[in-house]
This record gives structure tokens, sequence and C-alpha cells, in this order.
């Protein structure tokens, strides 16, 4: 069949990817000037690993494994909450690796012959009719195709043409600073092992090893207005962190300002009604975009793109419809379960005042075990 992926962000790439080792003809199109990813640090979560391997495309990703025995949440002088056993939930579900994001947009495209991606073409809109769907660009039609993935990120135009009534992104009022360097001679960073929240003023910083030489950090915080520069940012945070542990300023001031990244943090405002318009399939943020609390935003798209290379699988153009249908069967319960506790658990850290205090001394009380068993159904999204 022929294909159409829209979007060549980790998402779109691994769905072309798949699609075309399946046999199918494939078209990627891409709005940049160029293929590829840039930022920070990335988790890929054990659910995001399996697709990976269904996909065929994990083996360079999980050379990185976590090696951390201990996780949870501290708070802001780095002292325990919530205390989770890593290595036990890895036994239970699997490993999670945290990689380099252009690193692994570089291995995932790497299956993809350079003939099928075309950059530099931004898609209009979509003309589906009874054989197929015509995909039009800035100077008109570009493709006709049997199907289409939308992949086209968080502000997706396909999203909005194929659900003109939904109600489309809203920003959580939080801001999302990341960013990574090389690991600094002498530091114990194991001791923040986790994420650290501060019941004065909301906000989090999380601190994850990548590879062996460098270290990815982010924090999230409260946004009124539109999100400040990078260097703007960074100043206040560190003003806002002052009195958190001390690794934490140390790591954001280490930190080249060209590897600092900044962005409000948005999320879709409700549920899509569903993942399938007729032969388009919407993948990734543009079908169930989230906070990134719970670490899970590559790792659905991901196991959207095994779908939808396992769903296609030997169809003929008069069996798109249907076999669409059953991928959004498939797709939607889980990634919404798993959007919604995304935004419960960005609303759990972000509390101050009396709730933050409870929250603090209710996740003490909540044993390692238990936890670690919670910790480990989330892996297994």
């Amino acid at each position: 069949m022929r294909i159409v992926v829209v979007g060549a962000g980790l998402g779109g790439v691994a769905a072309a990817a798949g699609l075309h080792r399946a046999g199918h003809e494939v078209t990627l199109f891409e709005r940049g000037a160029e293929l590829r990813e840039a930022g920070t640090g990335i988790v890929v979560m054990p659910n995001g690993l399996r697709a990976l391997d269904e996909l065929g495309l994990s083996a360079d990703v999980r050379r990185h494994g976590i090696r951390a025995g201990r996780g949870g949440l501290r708070d802001r002088h780095g002292r325990p909450l919530l205390v989770t056993d890593v290595a036990r939930g890895r036994q239970r579900v699997g490993t999670i690796a945290i990689v380099d994001r252009a690193g692994l947009h570089r291995s995932i495209r790497a299956p993809l012959p350079a003939g099928l991606v075309r950059t530099g073409t931004p898609v209009e809109r979509l003309e589906p009719d009874d054989t197929g769907v015509t995909v039009i660009g800035d100077g008109g039609p570009l493709a006709r195709a049997d199907a289409v993935v939308a992949a086209d990120g968080i502000g997706s135009k396909l999203r909005g043409q194929l659900f003109p009534g939904h109600a489309g992104l809203r920003r959580t009022g939080r801001m999302d600073l990341r960013g990574m360097l090389p690991r600094p001679p002498g530091l114990e960073t194991e001791l923040l092992a986790g994420q650290l929240v501060d019941r004065r003023t909301g906000a989090m910083f999380g601190l994850f090893p990548v590879g062996a030489d460098l270290l990815y950090w982010f924090t999230d915080s409260a946004l009124d207005g539109p999100p400040p520069g990078a260097d703007e940012a960074r100043r206040e945070m560190l003003s806002l962190m002052a009195d958190w542990h001390p690794l934490v300023t140390t790591l954001i001031e280490a930190t080249p300002p060209a590897r600092i990244f900044v962005d409000p943090i948005t999320r879709l405002a409700g549920p899509l009604p569903s993942y399938v318009a007729g032969r388009v399939a919407l993948l990734g943020d543009a079908a169930h975009a989230m906070p990134p609390d719970l670490g899970q935003g590559a790792s659905q798209a991901f196991q959207d793109a095994a779908a939808l290379t396992r769903l296609l699988a030997g169809a003929e153009p008069g069996d798109v419809a249907r076999r669409l249908l059953r991928y959004d069967a498939e797709r939607k319960p889980s990634a919404n379960r798993v959007m919604r506790a995304a935004s419960r658990q960005s609303w759990l850290t972000s509390r101050t005042g009396a709730t933050a205090w409870l929250r603090d001394a209710l996740l003490r009380a909540v044993p390692s075990r238990l936890a670690t068993r919670q910790l480990a159904a989330l892996w297994h999204a």
C-alpha cells in the first residue's frame, strides 16, 4: 500500500521505518529543512522499549538501560518522600533507557532510505475520498495515499482539521526547563536519584544519567504569561532553587547555555473522540499530548507506531478503514489512561501549602514495595 507519514519526530520516524520494513510504499513528509531532532535527554520506558523491539529498532537504545537502584520523590533538600526500587521494578517489567534525543532519532531513522523522506515540505491539509487520501501542501497536491499517519506533533494542524469541534491544546500553567551537560568530576549525583519537589512553590527538579559521561536534568515550575527565553528562565530557576540541595544549582549553572531548552507545558484539553478518521490515523502527541510527568510521551508514540505497523501488515487498500478502527480500539483506551495519569501526577507534584504538606506526609507513609509495584504498573502501560 501507499502510506504517507506526516511529521518526522520520533514517533513519525518510528512509524515510517516500521511500515517500510513491513513492505509498504512509504513517503515521509517533514516541514523542517532537515531530518533531525534537537533537545536534551529522553527517557524511554519499558513499554516504549518493547514497542521498539517489535519494530526492530531497539538495538542501540537498549545499550543505555538505566542501572540506578533507587528512585521516587524527594523533598527539595534531597530527603526521600516516596522510595521506589528501580532494580526490582526492572525485574518485573523491564528496563528504562535514558538516551540523547538526537542520537535516538538517528538510530530510529537509520533503516529509512533517503529517497522516502521529503524535508522542507509542509502538509497543509488532507482531502480524503472513498478510495484514498490526497495530501495537499503549500503549492498543491503532494501525494496520493491509501492511508495517512498524522504524526505532526503537539500543535498538529491535521488534528484540528479532522476534529474541528475539539477544544485543542491547553496550557497547564507550568514551564519545563531542561538541560544536558558533561558529568562534573567528583559529584555524587546519585544522591538525587528520582525527582525533587518543593511544597512551598510547587517546583520540581529531576536528574538522570545519559550514558557514563552526561547528565540530563529538568525543572517544572509555575508559569504566568509567555515563557521566558532560556537565559532568563535559567536565572529564575537558580533564584527559585537557591536553597535546594546544592547539587541542583551546581548542575544548572554548569550547563552550557546552548544545551538549555524551555517550553510551556501543554496538553490536550480533553481526549479525542477517536484516533482515526477514515483512512487517517493520528499518532503520538497529535493523538494524546500529555504533561511530561510520567515520561511516557515518546514511549506512547512508539506503541502507536508498533500497533499501526502490526495492524496494517498485509493490508490491501480496501482494508484500511477497518484495520485503522482496530488501531483505535487498541491504542485509545491505553494511551488515554496514561494521559489521565500524567495529568494527575502533574497536579500532585505541583501542589503547594497545606495540600502539599499532606501529600508529603502521605508519601512518606507508603511502603517502598507498594510504591515499586505502582511504578511497575505505569511502566507496563
